[in-house]
């Protein structure tokens, strides 16, 4: 089965052009085998199209317009019956053609009896594409928890360092207090030790003067026996 696909290659109508483009690019996407009739430079192609449209197909001035799209002889239809094929995903079905090989979904007939959509390549590319973004999404998402925890284990180090400081502040803190506390402790044991040592110094010159006094009593008393025997024995 050979699809044909009837275009004016020299249109200069930006719709029909726009309508062409569409039509063709998506059956390059699906990979689909279609032959593209000229009706532009091809009077026999143009004939052969306007008599095998179907008349309940034609406008209202009984001129079809490109781009239409037939199987072999049968016609498939313009591009409003594709687009609308297209968006239910019953291309193929639209095609008259099967489903691709590995494809689960039964083979539809062209006028379209069967409600089962075909897997199209489009849909698998649109969500082959879908699942790199949410794949890419997830990737930033681990990242941003990655650098979440990353800082959140930061944190903690800093306090701890700023813990750190504060200990090492106070312990100097004491470290200076307990020194000026045995500072002043020796200060008050030197004085001490001191007026200790002048007491005692006072207390042995007392006793020193008391000494020397007593024995200056004792000659005078001598002297005094002395002179009386003296007396006595002339």
């Amino acid at each position: 089965m050979v699809i044909k696909v009837f275009l004016a290659s020299s249109s200069g109508s930006t719709a029909i052009k726009k309508k062409q483009q569409d039509v063709v690019a998506f059956l390059e996407a699906l990979k689909v085998d279609y032959t593209p009739l000229d009706i532009a430079c091809n009077e026999d192609n143009r004939m052969w199209m306007r008599q095998n449209v179907p008349e309940d197909k034609k406008p209202a001035n009984g001129i079809p317009l490109p781009p239409q799209i037939f199987n072999e002889e049968s016609y498939c239809g313009d591009y409003d019956t594709f687009f609308n094929a297209k968006e239910d995903n019953l291309v193929y079905t639209f095609l008259g053609l099967p489903p691709p090989p590995g494809s689960k979904v039964p083979v539809e007939d062209r006028n379209g009896d069967s409600n089962k959509e075909v897997k199209q390549a489009t849909d698998e590319n649109e969500e082959g594409e879908g699942d790199e973004e949410e794949k890419e999404g997830a990737a930033k998402e681990e990242t941003a928890d990655d650098e979440g925890e990353t800082v959140g284990d930061e944190a903690p180090t800093e306090k701890e360092e700023e813990a750190a400081v504060e200990e090492t502040d106070e312990v100097t803190e004491d470290t200076e207090g307990q020194a000026e506390e045995e500072e002043e402790q020796e200060e008050e044991d030197l004085q001490s030790e001191e007026e200790e040592e002048l007491r005692q110094l006072e207390e042995q010159d007392e006793q020193g003067r008391a000494v020397v006094s007593g024995g200056g009593r004792g000659r005078r008393r001598r002297r005094r026996r002395v002179g009386r025997n003296t007396g006595g024995r002339g």
